[in-house]
């Protein structure tokens, strides 16, 4: 996430923003509840999303005032300051018109730029948001007072770690670098006091009476189970706002980008641009390990279909189990056998052993073939040609033997591990010829 990192004034304070992307349609994002851009995208997910829309967009983001970057006054804006804010970041990068993204509250900025400032707000898209977020006798459908104070008081108690988690992001409770990385933004972000005066000041929020003013092409996303912002809250929006569309989600994660992240980026390219790009492919450096059950077909028949099954949900499960205590990732199961993916190769060749070694347990032989190379990495798959040429070097393996490619031997030097020389094959749809070799038990 490249972009340098300016400072927008705006009245008394100074406003952290960066720019990202080179398009003619620009998007400026209206920051949720916590902000600090350099936190922020400590998360790749959320990197990645950026980068995703920044892919389509010029994309602005910046810290609200009194969080991350951006100066802290000693107490929370008014609904007033904060649209003032976005003009001052529109004005600062030369943006005469722009597309707003209101993220949880910051929907109630944009909603008020977008009613007061109809002529330079070119679309509205708008994510677990709200216009109010308080019940009121006219607003059955918002949140207690009494739930507010009881969530208030937890914020303040337990600022410092991963606080209501369970809340904003329960689909990765207990993934400790992303329960890390949540406890470091909010850190980062703001402080336990103006954590405690921004709830205060959203028992008042409203900016209902702006709904019907707003004229630019409007889409309003929600997930389906949000624990923070009920999904009533964004419908609210969509009846009230000419034309709006609106669009649920499946999952309770009130954060945009730890769930379905390319399907909601799809929606919002769609609807900006009026088509849909392919997400971006990500490139890394990964070894590949593909293993087999040697004679699969012949199990199968021997052993019947619901007996095979068994067996290879038992194989998948121990494989599993190896490949993450090698600290390693299972991309899919392959039928027979499991394609997975290392940041280390030696600790790639290890597991290949260990996995061969609890086939037998089972009553099963299992061969593996790896290769280290640039993979291409689209959400939970991988592919390109070091896939292709894993997968070709496995297809070489005898029963029980680990085969890897001369790319991936050269990489464990000074390991210890010893392997033996198969000489140079033709792989199967890959140019040229290949050395390969077998790792010694």
């Amino acid at each position: 996430m490249a972009g340098e990192i300016r400072y927008a004034r705006s009245g008394d304070a100074s406003i952290a923003y960066r720019v990202l992307g080179d398009s003619d349609l620009t998007l400026l994002t209206a920051p949720g509840f916590v902000s600090h851009m350099e936190a922020l995208i400590r998360l790749p997910e959320l990197a990645r999303g950026l980068d995703r829309l920044a892919s389509f967009a010029r994309l602005v983001v910046f810290d609200k005032r009194e969080q991350g970057l951006s100066d802290r006054l000693g107490r929370p804006p008014t609904i007033e300051e904060m649209v003032d804010d976005i003009v001052a970041v529109m004005d600062a990068t030369e943006t005469e018109r722009a597309a707003l993204f209101g993220v949880s509250e910051g929907a109630a900025m944009a909603l008020m730029f977008a009613a007061t400032y109809p002529e330079r707000c070119s679309h509205l898209v708008i994510w677990g948001g709200y216009a109010r977020v308080a019940a009121a006798p006219d607003y059955p459908d918002g949140v207690a007072l009494e739930d507010m104070d009881r969530w208030q008081e937890i914020l303040h108690r337990d600022w410092g770690g991963p606080v209501s988690m369970d809340v904003f992001a329960p689909s990765r409770v207990g993934e400790a670098p992303v329960e890390e990385w949540w406890a470091h933004l909010l850190r980062t972000g703001t402080s336990p006091g103006s954590a405690t005066a921004l709830m205060e000041m959203y028992k008042e929020l409203d900016v209902r009476h702006a709904l019907p003013l707003i004229t630019a092409p409007t889409l309003v996303l929600h997930r389906t189970g949000d624990r923070a912002v009920p999904i009533a809250l964004g419908r609210y929006i969509a009846d009230r706002v000419a034309g709006a569309r609106f669009l649920e989600f499946p999952g309770a994660d009130h954060l945009l980008w730890t769930e379905d992240a390319d399907a909601i980026t799809d929606e919002i390219e769609e609807f900006l641009t009026g088509t849909r790009g392919a997400a971006p492919t990500e490139r890394a450096l990964a070894t590949v390990m593909f293993t087999d059950i040697v004679d699969s077909t012949a199990h199968a028949a021997q052993l019947g279909d619901r007996r095979w099954h068994d067996l290879l949900d038992r194989h998948d499960a121990a494989v599993t189990e190896l490949v993450e205590r090698s600290r390693g990732r299972v991309v899919k199961s392959t039928g027979d056998g499991v394609l997975a993916t290392f940041d280390g190769p030696a600790r790639a060749i290890d597991c290949a052993r260990e996995a061969i070694a609890a086939g037998k347990p089972l009553g099963i032989e299992l061969r593996a073939g790896l290769h280290a190379g640039e993979c291409e990495i689209r959400g939970d798959d991988v592919g390109g040609m070091a896939v292709h040429i894993g997968a070709r070097v496995a297809g070489l393996a005898d029963p029980g033997e680990v085969l890897v490619s001369g790319t991936l031997k050269d990489l464990v030097v000074g390991s210890g591990i010893e392997f033996e020389d198969r000489g140079s094959a033709e792989l199967k749809g890959v140019p040229g010829e290949w050395h390969v070799y077998a790792v010694r038990p």
